[in-house]
């Protein structure tokens, strides 16, 4: 069985908690390596993971045992640390968002096919089925032709200290919980979406912590989306057509044995669907790796920077 060797650059929540127990569990993997700014840290993912604790990023990327690296690092820090692992010749999965801007993410992906490298952004939720099921509706014709496309995330205050309260890291509303709405747009809008209207809303260290936009197709078709920081918790999408509603009540964070609802609503019926529990992050994983040992890079290049290209225009039709 051929292996891909994995190196984690990072020690964040989420590769502890999700990320790095699914690449455990996928037998083409290796955790070869996983790197802190403090070897303590390192130490302590190292203890319950395995593989070699590194202080400091670099260290991690001159291993020369490393095919790709998993980098669970803000936004801010994306753009320096995948230039250099691409240098270093390693496929990158990284967190959302991937860009502080669309220049940022051209030049990234420009380099990534110069270098015939994989760059994927970790939208883990793209890849449960609750979203093939909800499309398999809309195939069937059950709420007719689709109108409107409707999303919500956001959820309460975080701890001042978190890095989404930090603008030199990338935080803010717009680049986290925003981009999961905007990608969701184009899984059942397409690609030829414009951000034609948006708002966000700052606190007083500039960092947008709320806000919307309203995204159109050249069908006719638009989209609303809404996110936040400091929300009451909403996680959820809907499809309006011409005959009925489709809802998915947790459309981006189930967890792995979460058996979401999806909820049809056709001229006062309503049926409830329970749609098996699914591990997102073990198969968009899975998923990387087919795209790296495929040699299939093109479409991953093309989402990055269409999704890159909405949330620059999101940010720059700020109350337009």
């Amino acid at each position: 069985m051929k292996k891909l060797k994995i190196g984690v650059l990072g020690c964040a929540n989420i590769a502890k908690r999700s990320v790095i127990p699914a690449i455990l569990s996928i037998p083409e993997f290796e955790l070869v390596a996983i790197a802190s700014r403090t070897l303590a840290k390192a130490n302590e993912f190292t203890a319950e993971f395995g593989g070699e604790a590194i202080e400091g990023y670099q260290k991690l990327m001159d291993r020369k045992d490393i095919d790709a690296i998993y980098m669970p690092l803000p936004t801010g820090l994306h753009e320096e640390w995948i230039m250099k692992a691409l240098v270093a010749n390693k496929h990158v999965l990284v967190e959302k968002s991937l860009a502080m801007s669309h220049v940022s993410a051209k030049k990234m992906v420009q380099n990534a096919k110069e270098k015939d490298l994989l760059i994927m952004e970790n939208f883990m939720f793209l890849y449960h089925g609750q979203h093939r099921f909800v499309k398999q509706l809309i195939e069937e014709g059950k709420i007719g032709e689709l109108r409107c496309f409707r999303s919500s995330f956001g959820f309460p205050p975080l701890a001042n200290d978190n890095f989404r309260y930090n603008k030199e890291l990338g935080g803010g509303a717009l680049l986290d919980a925003a981009a999961y709405t905007v990608r969701a747009s184009q899984l059942f809008l397409g690609n030829d979406l414009e951000v034609a209207a948006s708002t966000l809303n700052y606190n007083t260290n500039e960092v947008d912590i709320f806000g919307g936009a309203y995204l159109k197709s050249k069908t006719g078709v638009f989209s609303e989306v809404a996110f936040g920081f400091d929300n009451f918790y909403q996680c959820n999408y809907e499809l309006w057509g011409s005959k009925g509603k489709i809802t998915a009540q947790r459309a981006f964070t189930p967890t792995a044995h979460f058996k979401p609802t999806i909820t049809l609503e056709i001229q006062g019926e309503v049926f409830n669907y329970e749609v098996n529990a699914e591990n997102h992050f073990v198969n968009i994983l899975n998923e990387f790796k087919r795209c790296i040992f495929e040699n299939d890079r093109d479409k991953k290049y093309a989402e990055i920077l269409n999704q890159s290209r909405l949330l620059q225009e999101l940010k720059d039709k700020i109350n337009d």
